[in-house]
């Protein structure tokens, strides 16, 4: 293996990675991250999250994902939504992650979850929480390998996960 090959697949280095809140200076950086063609289906595009953050503001989180200064992800996290709308449980958690076609395999979705528990830790939250589509093509075994674990729940046709998060 070359030197170049053997570098792009060496895990993320922690030091060189970043989350940036989305801005003028970055937004199309953000626009341009794209997932494989056979994802598509499973993880709503970039353009919409940031859509759905104007008209959420104060709930949604959105973050691109920098490692030296390269774009390589988009993360899209809910803070303190009333899941059921009865104001009982308010949940925090993951609502999208989009890590570049060509990024992924190196580290970036550990690192964006790790990033999103760090803030939720931040504001007192003890509880993440993710939704996923099922099947053998989805990223359930990633979630379940950072130790999420389904709640039982449903939204419409996704899984819900929760990762506990410690007191």
């Amino acid at each position: 293996m070359t030197t170049t090959a053997a570098a792009a697949h060496r895990p993320a280095r922690a030091a060189a990675l970043r989350l940036e809140e989305i801005t003028d200076a970055n937004l199309d950086a953000a626009l341009g991250i794209r997932v494989r063609p056979d994802q598509e289906r499973a993880v709503a595009p970039v353009v919409k999250s940031l859509a759905e953050a104007y008209v959420h503001p104060g709930v949604a989180w959105p973050r691109l994902i920098v490692d030296d200064g390269r774009p390589v992800g988009f993360l899209m996290a809910f803070l303190d939504i009333d899941w059921h709308g009865d104001g009982s449980a308010p949940r925090s958690g993951l609502w999208r992650l989009n890590i570049a076609a060509g990024e992924q395999g190196r580290g970036y979705g550990r690192f964006a979850v790790e990033s999103v528990a760090a803030e939720i830790r931040r504001r007192g939250g003890t509880r993440l929480y993710v939704t996923w589509h099922p099947g053998p093509d989805g990223p359930e075994g990633f979630y379940l390998g950072l130790g999420f674990r389904p709640s039982g729940e449903r939204s419409g046709d996704q899984t819900v996960g929760v990762l506990d998060l410690g007191a």
